[in-house]
Formats: structure tokens, sequence, C-alpha cells
């Protein structure tokens, strides 16, 4: 400890090397401000994770997409730098009765219009208010409509019914599109964050960085002098302008930032400052791999509108990025929403026989490469929650981090600029 430094020598304190915590350590170094970052795991990216397998498939840690006209992303990260891979803009749709059926973005691709109008995912009236609500959207920045009060009250489910949409559409299609993004197939998502979402869906594309959504924190973490993040490095109190590790030492510090998700926040924060830990959405991802298709790959997701399905949105990674398998080889992500209460070898059987039924029999032999349960993927965002929450604690003592606002890689980005912010201007 080093009691003899002026405020100004010390470092800026940030726990948690995620994305909130890099995003604001980048803001402070640009600002001139000296940084330290310590991260409990062995590697930067918090919940956005790639692994590496031995025979060369790269496994994000959970079915992860990079929405490419978030504002916040636009500003800080270099897509250029990431190789971005796009998907195609659309889903094809197994419906509960087994047939399926694609929805192609109109809005993005004109030449698809005739096909969205007569998918079988909703009636004409449906598809119109899909285009209706297009133009809504245009109409705000992405602020505006989270902080649209009338739109925080309702739950998505509600806001749907109320704009009129049928129930074919919102079981066909939002259940199973919006729910994959909220990891809340019942849609009891804020109505804010559905139409801040559809924004960026209509105006933006959906991406992978080439070599998995890890490269996204390691960028960060690259734009920070060598020696400022500390890998391996549990904190375990937070004290007046200082930081125990879990080894024993203590590290003094001119301001904190609590970077970390909610839960791991509010043991380390103090009660008074922390309100009670967010709940969480669930989600399992089981890859697979296949062999590489012969057919030109469509580049789009697979979502299963069957209420009682395990496997609800499937995704062929390597279709999209090759770097995610090796040659002949195809990726293959299922994803698997909320608590199942099966063991993974139960989840992989159940899995292979539903993939079967909508593949083909050859799923039924695709080698299973790992799965992943992901017990806190998401914060929950409930109608009538703040879209903001206080991030400054006291004069020395911040947090971050997307479960102080809505669940997002954009939210989790700007709360680390905020906190910067606020911390240059004090």
């Amino acid at each position: 400890m080093t009691t003899a430094a002026t405020t100004s020598e010390l470092p800026v304190v940030i726990i948690g090397a995620g994305m909130a915590g890099l995003a604001c350590a980048c803001y402070l170094h640009r600002a001139g401000r000296l940084v330290l970052v310590l991260e409990a795991a062995d590697a930067v990216g918090g919940r956005v994770r790639t692994d590496v397998t031995a025979e060369g498939f790269r496994l994000d840690r959970g079915f992860q997409v990079l929405q490419t006209k978030y504002p916040e992303v636009q500003h800080l990260i270099d897509y250029g730098a990431l190789q971005l891979q796009t998907f195609r803009s659309g889903a094809v749709i197994r419906l509960p009765n087994g047939q399926q059926t694609t929805l192609v973005n109109p809005l993005q691709q004109p030449t698809a219009a005739f096909s969205a109008l007569t998918s079988r995912v909703g009636t004409l009236p449906d598809k119109l208010r899909i285009a209706s609500l297009a133009q809504h959207v245009r109409g705000f920045t992405s602020g505006q409509l989270l902080s649209r009060n009338s739109t925080n009250q309702l739950d998505t489910a509600t806001f749907l019914r109320q704009y009129g949409w049928s129930e074919q559409i919102i079981d066909n299609f939002f259940r199973p599109f919006f729910g994959g993004v909220y990891l809340d197939r019942s849609l009891s998502t804020a109505a804010n964050f559905f139409e801040f979402v559809f924004k960026h869906f209509v105006e933006g594309e959906v991406a992978i960085p080439a070599l998995g959504m890890q490269q996204i924190p390691e960028q960060l973490a690259a734009r920070l002098p060598q020696g400022s993040i500390r890998l391996n490095t549990p904190v375990s109190a937070i004290r007046e302008l200082e930081v125990e590790l879990t080894t024993g030492e203590i590290l003094a510090a001119a301001t904190v930032v609590v970077a970390t998700d909610g839960t791991t926040a509010a043991h380390l924060l103090p009660p008074a400052s922390e309100p009670l830990p967010p709940q969480w959405r669930q989600t399992t991802c089981t890859y697979f791999a296949a062999p590489a298709p012969a057919a030109r790959p469509d580049k789009l997701l697979r979502l299963n509108a069957a209420p009682d399905a395990l496997a609800h949105n499937v995704a062929f990674s390597s279709d999209v990025s090759s770097a995610y398998a090796p040659a002949g080889q195809q990726l293959v992500s299922v994803s698997t929403h909320g608590e199942h209460g099966l063991s993974e070898e139960e989840l992989t059987a159940r899995l292979r026989q539903e993939l079967a039924a909508w593949f083909g029999p050859a799923a039924s032999q695709w080698q299973h490469l790992r799965t992943y349960v992901i017990p806190q993927a998401l914060p929950v965002y409930a109608a009538g929650q703040p879209a903001r929450q206080p991030l400054k604690l006291h004069d020395t003592l911040y947090r971050c981090g997307d479960h102080t606002a809505y669940p997002s890689l954009n939210a989790a980005i700007a709360s680390g600029r905020e906190v910067a912010e606020a911390i240059l201007s004090a």
C-alpha cells in the first residue's frame, strides 16, 4: 500500500474486465488517467468469451451476436479489425406443425418482400404492421425509445397485442425470435427495450467477429498500457479508497469502479450502496459438429416456434464465419432458454431427437462438442424497471454494467463510458 502517494498519482481501480469495465478503462486512458483493471478470470471479456477446441472449433460461451448499429458499439469498436461476418436479416422458422417458413427482412432486402408477405408466420395485416412499426421506431433515437415511459410500463407481450398483432404471429415469430434475444419466451421484458431492439434489427446487421466474440473485449484490452490489467486477481473487499484482494494484498485507489456482474457487485459493495442483486435469465448452449454442407449456406438463423421444444434456436455459425470450424466441418449452435432440469446427457439426447426431426436423420449423428449452462446470461429487465439506475454511489465509488440499465452490449459499454465521464468531470 502506497500511503505517501497523492490521489492524482493513484490509478482508478476497476474491478471486472467485462465490456463495461474495459469500456470505462479505455475512455479513462484516452483522457490520460491511470487505470488498473482487476479480473478474477483467466482472460478478459466477462460473459463475452470464446473457447477454441483442440480440433479448431471456436465456441462462444453462449450464442452471442453483435448488433452493428448499436450506437455505443459504433463509437468504441473498430469493426474492420474484427473482420465482421454478417447473418442475413431474417430467419427460417419451424412452425408448431413441423413445417418450415422463411421470413427475410423486406426492409433490408426488397427483393424478398413477396416471400415475407406470403410466409405462413402470420397474417398479411400482421406483416404490414411490422413495416408500420419499423417506420415508427425510425422516428426516434435509441435514447428516446428507451426513455419512453408509456412502453416501459408494458411488457412486450401486452404491447404486441395492443399494437394489433395476432396470436399467430406472436407465437410463430415474436416468441421464438425476441424470446431468443431476451432469453424470455414469455415476452415479459419491458416493451421499450423491444422497440429499441426492433429499431436496430431494422437499421443494422447482425454479425460475429471472424475469430469469435471474445475478439471484441480483447480489442479493447489491447488499447490499454501493458500491466494495466491483472488477470486471475479476485477481489474480496472494498474499503475507502482501497481494494483488498483474496490474497490479502491491499491496493490504493484514486477511485474504485465495480464493473462486475450485478450479483458479484451486491456481495462486494456495502449494503447501503448496492440494491438487491438482479434476477437473471438462464440459457444453455449446446454445440455440435457436423459435416460441412455441399450447398451454399443461406446464413439465416433457425427458430423453433413449437412451445414444448428444447431446441429454441439453431445457428450454423461456421456458415457465417468459416473460421468457427475446421475444414470439412460445420459448427452447430443450439440454444435452450430457461431452466430445463436435464443432465447434459439427457439434454443432448433430447436435442438430437428434435434436430433429427428438424434437419433430417443425419442430425442424430452430429458429434456433441460441448454444453455451456449459463445461469446468469442476461439480467432481467421487467416492465416498469428503470432504464437507468444510479452509477455514482459516492464520491469515489462507482458501478457499471448492463444490470444497471437494460440487458445488452450497448448498455454495458454506455454505463462504462458514463462512469468514465463522471470521474473525469469530478
